[in-house]
């Protein structure tokens, strides 16, 4: 029997640390196609989203997905991202908390991997972006 990922866990902790600390606690996320976020926000892959209180509605950090409502330019969205895809979760203060690996998602099925509309993503389907990076390591950058 494998035990469960202690990341869910650490999120919450770190979460709760913020807010008693009045930080605001961001979330840096690689996004698939599961994760269900804003496209025109994303970029190269990623997405930083605050999860503070104050910009949630409905917030549920599970051991699976993080779950909450948040207006994005006015516009109250549903978000769900995977557990496995945050990549880091910090203070926007002071930036003071913990990146992770990326983690392989068991449950994920890589056949039934979703396929992504080019018209749903904010972006042009131009066939000549740069290519991706190969390999490395995830790094956070935090940019003022």
């Amino acid at each position: 029997m494998s035990l469960p990922s202690t990341k869910p866990y650490l999120l919450r902790a770190i979460w709760e640390w913020c807010c008693d600390n009045a930080f605001t606690p961001y979330v840096s996320v690689q996004v698939d196609g599961r994760t269900m976020v804003p496209r025109e926000f994303v970029r190269d892959g990623q997405i930083v989203l605050n999860i503070g209180p104050g910009a949630t509605n409905r917030l549920k950090i599970g051991n699976e997905l993080i779950e909450f409502q948040a207006r994005f330019g006015g516009v109250a969205r549903e978000l769900s991202v995977p557990v496995a895809q945050v990549l880091a979760i910090y203070a926007r203060e002071n930036g003071a908390g913990m990146a992770f690996e990326l983690e392989e998602d068991r449950a994920f099925d890589e056949a039934t991997e979703v396929v992504e509309d080019p018209s749903l993503s904010g972006k042009p389907s131009d066939d000549d972006d740069p290519p991706r990076p190969e390999g490395g390591r995830p790094k956070l950058q935090r940019i003022k």
